[in-house]
């Protein structure tokens, strides 16, 4: 599974902070890009890859030591004993094989987690980092936050008041629609640029930077691997 940690290198990180530094030239709100590697635990897939994989396997040695009624009364045919236990071990053994696949393979934990989980889990870890890196606090209530979460392939954006009293949730959507689109074009160093060079111009008209405007928070990417 990607890792945020592993999406840039350090080239790349510089540019995007150069974005962030060149959009707050223009306007007085505060622009936070934060890359998260999940933003939800998801404990169910796992189970789920673990249970279908023992099953398989149980079906598996059922035909591969196949009995039949008649052999209930002759000392003659193979123990039960014997293909009892390779029942046992083949499904435990195949349980934690599927679920360290699942809990590995990013598009099988996909598969077997609803979405709207995913949606959610985004949605409230994106509100999160809101209000824990502070960018609910700037003076004039004009901190921005644009997210992406990389295991859900799913992008949030969010503003502050002074944000929301002058460009409105529209604003903020079309940010999130061009970020996402960039994304699946694969280029996320590009699409993250674009969003952030896009934010500081739609915002330089109705939230222009004032002459002593103070750059309250850094102008950095963040990254959450956790």
């Amino acid at each position: 599974m990607q890792r945020a940690s592993d999406l840039f290198n350090e080239e790349q990180r510089k540019q995007i902070e150069k974005a962030v530094s060149e959009a707050e030239d223009r306007t007085s709100c505060e622009i936070v890009p934060v890359v998260a590697t999940a933003s939800g635990r998801y404990d169910r897939p796992e189970d789920m890859v673990g249970l279908w994989l023992a099953v398989l396997a149980a079906v598996a040695i059922w035909f591969a030591f196949p009995r039949t009624l008649s052999d209930s009364g002759s000392w003659d045919g193979q123990s039960l004993v014997v293909p009892l236990l390779i029942m046992v071990v083949g499904v435990v053994v195949a349980f934690i094989v599927g679920s360290v696949t699942g809990s590995r393979v990013g598009w099988l934990r996909r598969l077997f987690t609803p979405r709207q989980q995913m949606l959610d889990e985004v949605a409230a870890r994106a509100r999160e980092t809101f209000f824990d890196k502070r960018i609910h606090h700037t003076s004039d209530a004009t901190g921005i936050l644009i997210y992406v979460s990389l295991f859900e392939h799913r992008a949030v954006v969010l503003g502050d008041q002074n944000v929301m009293d002058k460009l409105g949730q529209d604003f903020l959507d079309r940010l999130c629609q061009q970020l996402t689109a960039g994304f699946h074009q694969g280029d996320p160093l590009e699409a993250m640029c674009a969003v952030i060079a896009s934010a500081g111009e739609e915002l330089a008209d109705p939230l222009p930077r004032s002459a002593d405007d103070v750059n309250e928070l850094a102008d950095s990417l963040i990254l959450i691997d956790e």
